[in-house]
């Protein structure tokens, strides 16, 4: 009777961790990069992933400005 309740408390643990994960990695979804224009050929790997980063490199000084805003004097 114990090892089933052991067992049982196990797969509770398990399935809320697996939920936990699964909400962390909707949290960090890859962002979504501007598509090119119509009339410009695809672009290469190395050109998406540059674009990708500096996109990063935005966001992350966005929101540095606004805590810098918000930080009291």
């Amino acid at each position: 009777m114990r090892a089933m309740f052991s067992l049982v408390g196990l797969v509770i643990v398990v399935a809320i961790i697996m939920m936990v994960a699964k909400k962390q990695l909707q949290a960090v979804a890859p962002a979504v990069v501007p598509a090119a224009s119509p009339g410009a050929p695809p672009a290469t790997l190395p050109e998406r992933s540059r674009a990708a980063q500096q996109k990063v490199l935005q966001d992350v000084n966005r929101a540095l400005e606004q805590g810098a805003s918000r930080a009291p004097d």
